[in-house]
């Protein structure tokens, strides 16, 4: 799993136990596929780690098996020593004949399905209240004096019944959602944006089709990339289309079964879930299966079923990271598509070894495909094309990226010998439990390692009881990036030259400015770009106006391989302008990018440089953009970026010497740009005005 998506998971929840002692409720909002379970999971341990006399209570739907399904997870991460301390307990009322309900007192997790809280149900027959006060001290001062946190999964679904009790049992309420109810202009008190979890390849970027497309629009497209979902991610992916609720549905299913059924689309295999099981059908082998399992069949990767049909009742708390496409059904125009549904198709399928896989793979595990009226106040995905024909930007601009190279090709390591010749007075022996739990919680790296060292039982074990002097050694290894950094090679050991990818993809965060004269034309044809941040914006604005005398897409010395008009389409029109050879530039937009270069903190990161300019020198710069002017103060932690920024700083300069290219840190501090230039090793701080000198002028 990629280091940033750990470290994005972990900061949010330092933020909300650093905010927990603020007020009574907090909001926690985070995109689904952004592992809000876990870090649910996260949170309770943390809280328990510093007050073991508080329990938490899940309030989590019903619907969709939420409810076992997150104890379940709660379970596995407590047994695998990741959150040792949670010890859940799945709320019942599934008991026998007249036998009183009663809610056990020794667990500090409880999971209640909140459909069972309800008017009439078991549990509002004074089972729950009861288990509350028993827990507290709200009976005569003779409860176990227990703290309690209600969190609720999904808040955005109505908790009536509990809320009516909140002020009495609650101390602490946590609200957990992907869309929480929020009146206006109010803000989550957390939150992962889904730029955020986009980046850190915990969820896949949108690409929206036309309001024209018809639903065979999409089995085509389905078909035309199930191939090489096959080949490159080894996952078979499923289409899922979404029809009405009500009176419209049985005739949308028999029109979407009929093309189904034409000769050129039997091929695939296909399931209608609704809510009459008699009425749930289709053509796969998973019919001879109980109704009840064939979501959990259809949600494995290996699965068979092509597409699933389903009403739209079907959002929360089915997980199905295989699925990469979402139609809507044109006769539910008046509803749009709610976050949850799309939520389906988000999820990154190779999370865990993403790493592993090729530019090719990576690009088509984050990209999802959606057809559907798009949820108010979402922010849209823009598509981008490079201009010109596929060869031009790549032929004009060339990059060299780094790693880190893992410990195992340190030439003088030897693992087995490393560990020979510790000796046994170096380790407090473990128990099995507990070398486990370690080997769960080390990083990636080692874990590698380990497996790859270990064909026995016995070492194993050796290595489970050294792990914290190989960790000792890896980390002195890896941050000495003169030993551990190398420019990333091709199949033959040749260095690797990369570019801006042909397609990419960006949301709209408001930072606009119109560029027309850069590596990049939007899908739609217009020119108004939107950025990350303010300071970025403006860093774009100082790169435009360097080149704004110039059509900025011909690198010196090569045959102005992109001369011509631009159109919409990226085809070009010859000899419609004349081109200069200036500058080349562009953001480097996060998706399918290949311009990175690895760095450690805590973990092995990328750095993605914000902009990468070829100017007309034919040198390359490299700029990572920064900016310490932050609305929200109090969501800033400003040891953690400095920490990042030095990090950054010791990384670009070993890259600087490998590759000969110019890295630059701009930090926008209220109105004035502090800028960090490192070249050949050597870091300097330069003014916005040097900078811009330095361009004009043959050397740096």
């Amino acid at each position: 799993m990629l280091q940033d998506a750990i470290d994005l998971q972990q900061m949010a929840v330092n933020e909300l136990v650093r905010k927990i002692n603020s007020k009574k409720e907090l909001t926690f909002r985070a995109p689904t596929g952004s592992g809000k379970t876990r870090m649910m999971a996260d949170f309770m341990e943390r809280i328990l780690a510093h007050n073991d006399n508080v329990i938490f209570l899940v309030s989590t739907l019903s619907k969709g098996n939420l409810a076992e399904q997150n104890y379940r997870a709660f379970k596995d991460c407590a047994d695998k020593g990741i959150f040792p301390r949670l010890d859940p307990y799945l709320i019942s009322t599934e008991i026998a004949g007249e036998e009183s309900l009663y809610i056990p007192l020794d667990h500090n997790v409880y999971v209640l399905p909140r459909d069972l809280y309800k008017k009439g149900g078991r549990l509002m027959q004074g089972a729950m209240e009861g288990f509350l006060r028993n827990v507290t001290a709200n009976l005569y001062g003779s409860g176990l004096n227990k703290r309690i946190c209600l969190i609720k999964d999904e808040c955005h679904q109505a908790t009536t019944n509990l809320d009516d009790i909140s002020a009495e049992y609650f101390e602490k309420v946590v609200n957990f959602s992907a869309t929480p109810n929020l009146k206006r202009g109010q803000t989550p008190d957390v939150e992962i944006t889904d730029e955020d979890a986009m980046n850190a390849k915990l969820i896949k970027a949108i690409v929206w089709g036309e309001e024209t497309d018809t639903v065979e629009t999409a089995i085509r497209k389905f078909e035309e990339i199930r191939e090489n979902y096959v080949n490159f991610l080894g996952v078979n992916p499923c289409l899922i289309i979404q029809i009405s609720n009500k009176d419209k549905a049985e005739q949308e299913w028999a029109n979407i079964k009929g093309i189904l059924n034409k000769t050129e689309h039997q091929q695939l295999k296909w399931m209608s879930i609704v809510e009459d099981r008699k009425k749930c059908e289709t053509n796969d082998k998973v019919g001879k299966l109980k109704v009840e399992r064939w979501k959990d069949y259809a949600k494995e990767n290996a699965s068979t079923i092509d597409v699933i049909v389903f009403k739209m009742v079907i959002s929360e708390g089915w997980d199905i990271p295989r699925a990469c496409m979402l139609y809507q059904v044109r006769d539910t125009q008046s509803k749009q598509l709610d976050e949850q549904v799309m939520g389906r198709v988000r999820r990154n399928p190779r999370l865990i070894d993403f790493e592993s896989l090729s530019p090719e793979a990576q690009a088509l595990a984050m990209t999802a495909w959606v057809w559907g009226i798009e949820p108010k106040g979402s922010k849209k995905s823009r598509q981008v094309k490079l201009v010109g024909n596929e060869t031009a930007v790549p032929s004009a601009l060339k990059i060299r990226t780094t790693r880190l190279k893992p410990l195992t090709e340190r030439k003088d390591f030897d693992v087995a010998e490393f560990i020979a010749q510790k000796s046994k007075n170096d380790v407090a022996h473990s128990s099995i439990f507990d070398i486990y739990c370690k080997l769960q919680r080390s990083e990636n790296e080692l874990r590698n390692l380990c497996y790859g060292y270990a064909d026995t039982v016995q070492k194993w074990w050796k290595f489970g009881e050294h792990i914290d002097a190989v960790r000792r050694e890896y980390d002195s290894y890896i941050c000495k990036y003169a030993e551990s950094m190398e420019v990333v090679a091709d199949a033959d050991g040749n260095p690797k030259e990369v570019s801006f990818p042909l397609t990419s993809v960006y949301v709209d965060n408001e930072h606009y400015e119109n560029i027309g004269d850069w590596v990049w034309h939007r899908k739609d044809g217009g020119d108004r770009f939107s950025f990350d941040s303010e300071a970025e914006r403006e860093w774009a604005c100082i790169l435009k106006d360097i080149s704004h005398d110039d059509i900025a897409l011909a690198a010196i010395g090569d045959p102005n391989p992109l001369a011509g008009q631009y159109n919409t389409d990226g085809t070009v029109e010859p000899q419609q302008i004349n081109v200069r050879n200036k500058y080349l530039w562009g953001k480097n937009f996060l998706a399918n990018s290949e311009i990175k270069f690895e760095y450690y903190q805590n973990g092995i990161h990328a750095s993605y440089p914000d902009f990468v300019m070829k100017d007309k020198w034919g040198r390359i710069h490299l700029f990572e953009v920064k900016s310490v002017n932050v609305s929200n103060a109090a969501a800033f932690d400003g040891e953690e970026y400095k920490r990042k920024v030095l990090a950054l700083k010791e990384c670009y300069k070993r890259c600087s010497e490998l590759t000969g290219y110019v890295y630059y840190l701009p930090v926008l501090k209220d109105e004035v740009w502090q800028i960090t230039r490192i070249v050949d090793g050597q870091m300097e701080e330069i003014s916005k005005e040097t900078f811009l000198q330095s361009l004009a002028s043959a050397t740096v």
